[in-house]
């Protein structure tokens, strides 16, 4: 477990009083023990009760709750859009209420009906479907450094623009990743979600710059669910299971409710092995001539002498041949395609109404979480920067087996130590704790705290200690601390060391070699932050004085909160002795203090050429302890000349501050697809000639090569030096709902963003090409090459403020329903993106690139022109049949800085993709059936040049499973 003893007991407590809050007098017990509860009513002001349900009427229809549950959910479905008839509820992007589909802001609407019919497993995989999420978000399907989280994405502007909320608060997120987990929210507690497409900042404050996705829980529960899940791959791997539950109670005549949640979740990964698109890694991409597949670090090694040439050994080390791409190893039969993980969570829910003026409100959150994956075993270069010890394994010219008469350079993989496993444990709590009502007037309150934890423990088991295997191969450094001293033959520094074994570095370890050289490595996150939230509105302080002028509403509010990250990497790591980089501890933290205030104005109502005229108007100052302040604000328009059309427009601000993780994340060693300029001088075309002098001015020949084809170590993490990041984002678009068409409900939205001295991570080629092929010094600092062998060490690439980015595109969505005959409907949904710009400058100052309709195929995410998501019901009484359809389009492939073409690449594009899912559903009684097939057509992902997984595991990581079918029993109590 991750979390600290201290912290269960915290979790454990607030649970409690969670639970026990929502008892304020021994006639609760009595009350809850009843056979029925009595199901809340809510009245209006200024309304009188009517049609109360007597005590013993309730008491004598049994069942009724759960099947009024039932039937909600069951007719969930695109609803009737018509404006006239639409309450007035609060949607995200305002802190003010509004009728449905007439506020300026673009939010788009899921309910949980339509994530059950995908077969979905957590939030981020139903939201992989929608246009307008991005591919650049973290998933399960991404297992060299994903660390089993899943977190999702807005307009592919990174998954740490997207604000996450559950019921409008800030909620803890991964301290490792920076974002929410969603494989901690179970999909069975989330009522609905919201989806604003737009910026968020003026109203909620940092992190929303591209939107923010808001995920309604349920409340006020009255009745029980048992739910289990199971899924598998066509290919018989894969399995998925799930079992999640909740009951809740209301009780005090529906003054107070309580409720708990639980599920647990479980699926297994896949081996690259057992995909023959992905079984053999192919590393580079040449116009001619057959392309190289697998690593050339091999557990044989590579042997390197002072003239280039390279050898390998055979018969167990016993003799020497030229080494040839026929000698290179594939890793991929022992690395996951996708990570194994099990996740628990459990939550409770409680309130109480004292009255209209007082309702008090806690619940607490739960999620534990581990997973794994594998990868092939470590291969050994030499130490990685900074480090105190040699920074490559030269064997001295007397080493025993050595018939080179010569100094050789060694890159050799550490088959003995077995496949690197990496495992994670995570543990999740939110506590929310407040209370709510009516101050007076109408005017209503809000005041909340909210604390929250994650605690992550890393470790990677097999990741060997090069120290010691150092010490196993008889090697001495000649000028200990120096890492580019030499090595010697020194067999006594591995008797002087207890359990220490000698292996011959030409053949394989021994037993006991390996045994004394491995090593399991382990690194601990801790992420915490606090939050103090008082809102305050009113949704008709004064109504204008005019003819037809509606009313002015006011929000406004305070928020505190801080949060702080520690990362404490084991002393293996910290001294160097692990095979991967040095990383040392770090901590750090930050406050912030807010206030905003909103103001939403209707200057005409029910007029002429004027069904609604509506001016909103929102703005946030924010005061850091690390950057000072900052003011965000937003205009929108609303104007419906009829019920039938709506015209909607904003125009907004954004801010970002670096996070926690930004400035104090850890960093560490990724392998990296890229390519040595030096070692493809004449692919640079025009820029040939800059990139040969410059590889000469490092002291390389014209015939060099690199060593580990096709990937490139690249240290990533933390920077302390990182500065906010700065938005501004605009939106206009219509809604049409046409009486003549009734259930018909058509939105086009233009949208836009530019951002500023954008927080990001400059992509590994693209530094060296900026490097070499553009001779920037700036970029050449961050390539720290061998100073002996030439090869390329590490590629640094922290985080930093690189450049601006601007992008915009149209969204069309269409809901309709249709009426056949009395038990028969049909439901058609689409949701259209195109996508008309996404330019980014990665320095400020430097040229832009055009990415729009380009995949940049080298560990990164697609703009794709058009994607679309469609859905079609059609429901009988209580039985339904969806089918669902993905679009994704064709892209060509880029390196950051270049398209590839048919004189660059031998692969070039990836065409557009369909993929189709069916799903069929049945409710009977108190039972619920569903049944489905995902990927109906077993659509395999597009070829890309990964140097790993032969596709893109962002973009295109929804294929990898192949056809898998699912099925779901749920009982309602």
């Amino acid at each position: 477990m991750a979390v600290s003893p201290g912290s269960h007991l915290y979790a454990a407590l607030f649970l409690g009083t969670t639970v026990l809050m929502a008892l304020p007098s021994p006639i609760v017990a009595d009350t809850i023990n009843a056979p029925h509860a009595h199901k809340k009513v809510t009245v209006r002001a200024g309304q009188k009760q009517q049609h109360k349900i007597a005590p013993s009427t309730r008491a004598a229809v049994p069942g009724a709750e759960v099947r009024a549950a039932k039937a909600k959910r069951v007719l969930s479905a695109p609803q009737s859009f018509n404006a006239s008839q639409a309450e007035s509820i609060t949607v995200t992007g305002s802190m003010l209420g509004a009728g449905k589909n007439v506020d300026p802001n673009p939010v788009q609407v899921v309910t949980a009906a339509q994530i059950e019919k995908t077969g979905a497993t957590n939030l981020s995989d139903f939201f992989s479907r929608l246009p307008s999420v991005g591919s650049s978000a973290s998933g399960n399907n991404n297992p060299n450094g994903g660390g089993g989280v899943s977190c999702t994405d807005l307009r592919n502007l990174g998954l740490t623009r997207v604000l996450v909320l559950i019921d409008g608060k800030r909620t803890t997120v991964n301290g490792n990743s920076n974002c929410v987990d969603l494989n901690s929210i179970p999909l069975e507690q989330v009522k609905s979600v919201e989806i604003l497409k737009d910026g968020g900042s003026e109203l909620y404050g940092a992190d929303a710059v591209s939107g923010v996705i808001n995920i309604k829980m349920r409340h006020d529960v009255g009745y029980g669910s048992i739910d289990i899940y199971g899924g598998i791959s066509q290919y018989g791997d894969a399995p998925v299971g799930r079992l999640s539950a909740f009951k809740g109670w209301n009780f005090d005549h529906g003054k107070g409710n309580i409720t708990l949640f639980g599920q647990y979740l479980t699926q297994t990964g896949i081996m690259a092995r057992n995909r023959d698109w992905a079984r053999n890694p192919q590393m580079n991409n040449p116009v001619s001539g057959t392309p190289s597949f697998g690593s050339s670090l091999t557990p044989n090694g590579q042997f390197q002498t002072a003239d280039g040439n390279s050898f390998t050994t055979t018969n167990g080390g016993q003799s020497f041949q030229p080494y040839t791409s026929k000698d290179n190893y594939n890793f991929n039969r022992l690395s996951s395609l996708t990570s194994s993980f099990q996740n628990a969570s459990l939550s409770g829910d409680a309130h109480y109404d004292f009255n209209k003026h007082f309702t008090l409100y806690s619940n607490v959150l739960y999620s534990h979480r581990t997973s794994n994956s594998f990868l092939a075993p470590e291969p050994i270069l030499g130490s990685i920067p900074p480090s105190p010890y040699a920074s490559n394994v030269t064997v001295p010219a007397n080493y025993p087996g050595n018939t080179f008469g010569q100094d050789v350079t060694a890159y050799k993989r550490i088959a003995e130590w077995g496949p690197r496993r990496n495992e994670y444990a995570t543990d999740t709590v939110t506590a929310q704790w407040g209370a709510k009502g009516e101050a007076f007037d109408k005017w209503m309150y809000d005041v909340s705290e909210t604390w929250g934890q994650n605690d992550e423990r890393a470790q990677m088991i097999n990741a060997g200690n090069y120290a010691s295997l150092l010490n196993v191969w008889g090697l001495r450094a000649a000028n200990p601390g120096d890492p580019n001293t030499s090595l010697i033959y020194d067999p006594s520094v591995c008797m002087a060391s207890a359990g220490c074994s000698f292996s011959n570095i030409f053949g394989p370890l021994s037993p006991g070699s390996a045994r004394y050289s491995n090593l399991t490595t382990v690194t601990n996150t801790s992420y915490t932050f606090h939050d103090l939230n008082f809102r305050v509105h009113k949704n008709d302080v004064v109504k204008m004085p005019w003819k037809n002028g509606g009313s002015l509403g006011i929000a406004f509010g305070m928020e505190h909160r801080d949060e702080s990250l520690s990362y404490r990497p084991d002393q293996y790591i910290s001294s160097g002795q692990a095979a991967t980089n040095v990383q040392s501890a770090t901590q750090g933290g930050f406050n912030v203090s807010e206030g905003y205030l909103e103001g939403k104005l209707q200057l005409l109502k029910d007029a002429d050429y004027a069904k609604d005229l509506t001016i909103d108007g929102q703005g946030r100052f924010s005061s850091y302890n690390t950057f000072g302040t900052t003011k965000n604000w937003k205009v929108g328009i609303n104007w419906s000349p009829s019920r039938d059309i709506r015209f909607r427009g904003t125009l907004g601000t954004s801010f970002r501050q670096p996070s926690v993780w930004n400035l104090y994340g850890g960093q560490a060693v990724s392998y990296e697809q890229a390519f040595d300029p030096c070692a493809q001088v004449g692919s640079y075309g025009a820029n040939s000639g800059n990139v040969a002098a410059a590889c000469a001015r490092a002291g390389l020949s014209p015939n060099f090569q690199q060593v580990g084809n096709g990937q490139v170590q690249t240290l990533q993490g933390g920077n302390p030096q990182v500065q906010p990041e700065v938005g501004r984002t605009y939106t206009f678009g219509t809604v049409l709902t046409p009486r003549q068409i009734p259930n018909l409900m058509v939105s086009v939205e233009y949208w836009h963003y530019t951002v500023k001295n954008m927080i990001s991570q400059l992509g590994t080629q693209y530094i060296l090409d900026q490097c070499y092929a553009q001779n920037s010094a700036g970029y050449c600092a961050d390539v720290q090459r061998n100073a002996s062998t030439g090869q390329i060490q590490a590629v640094q690439a922290l985080w930093g403020n690189n450049g601006s980015l601007r992008t915009g595109g149209i969204d069309f969505d269409l809901d309709y329903a249709i009426r056949l005959t009395r038990h028969d409907r049909l439901l058609l949904s689409n949701n259209f993106q195109g996508l008309v710009s996404y330019e980014r400058q990665w320095n400020n100052g430097g040229p832009w690139f055009n990415y729009t309709g380009r995949l940049l195929y080298n560990n990164d995410s697609g703009q794709p022109r058009v994607r679309d998501y469609a859905t079609l019901t059609w429901r009988h009484k209580d039985f339904s049949l969806t089918y669902m359809m993905q679009y994704v389009g064709g892209m060509v492939w880029n390196d950051q800085t270049n398209d590839i073409t048919a004189q660059t690449g031998g692969r070039h594009s990836t065409p557009g993709i369909f993929s189709h899912d069916l799903t069929a559903s049945y409710h009977l009684n108190q039972w619920n059936f569903t049944v489905g097939v995902n990927n109906l057509f077993d659509k395999k992902p597009p070829f890309v040049v990964s140097a790993g997984t032969n596709t893109n595991v962002f973009q295109y990581g929804y294929l990898m499973l192949g056809r898998n079918v699912f099925g779901q029993i749920g009982l309602e109590f």
